[in-house]
């Protein structure tokens, strides 16, 4: 892969890995994390804001996430974003910092999980597969205006779909990963 017209898309294809691991850094396995809360986005200010901008974000026991809110006029809507995320959790209010309990995953819990995580790994192989095509579209271009040939075509688009075949495979695997933590019990 040292072609210097296909490392943008490996670029871009590494980045929806990377965006991949992100949302799964959030599925919760049973601890507290701070990166569970790392999806929920806040309606703050008019704008929809990461959590992280409107408090800070603490784990002071291993089932418990704390938020502390900087804008006290910013906790309900705090407690409503963490509410509405789909994490299935139930934070409380205390003045200005709102407690997150983790409760423990039942086994069906544990199986909804892992349908988000299936989710957002195809979500991922979609990301990926939107960059081929971009990469696709190009080639055809380069092609139809004769800035490279249609061997030069073919042999491009074989890498790309090699490339493409290497990242899906990727996120299978940090799905298969996740899918076991999940589930441990």
């Amino acid at each position: 892969m040292s072609d210097p017209r296909l490392e943008d898309y490996k670029r871009r294809m590494d980045g929806a890995l990377d965006a991949l691991r992100k949302e799964f850094a959030g599925l919760r396995t049973g601890r507290a994390s701070a990166n569970l809360l790392d999806p929920v986005q806040v309606s703050a200010y008019g704008n929809n804001m990461p959590l992280n901008q409107v408090g800070t974000v603490s784990v002071p026991e291993p089932r418990m996430i704390t938020v502390q809110v900087w804008d006290k006029s910013m906790v309900g809507a705090v407690e409503k974003a963490i509410r509405d995320a789909g994490l299935g959790l139930n934070p409380a209010s205390d003045g200005t910092t709102v407690r997150v309990p983790l409760p423990e995953l039942s086994q069906e819990r544990r199986q909804e999980l892992t349908k988000v995580a299936h989710k957002y790994a195809e979500q991922g192989r979609v990301a990926v597969r939107n960059v081929r095509r971009d990469g696709m579209d190009f080639l055809k271009k380069q092609e139809k205006d004769h800035k490279i040939t249609e061997d030069e075509h073919k042999k491009l688009a074989d890498l790309m779909q090699k490339l493409t075949d290497e990242h899906v495979k990727k996120v299978d695997e940090v799905l298969a990963l996740k899918e076991k933590e999940i589930l441990q019990v």
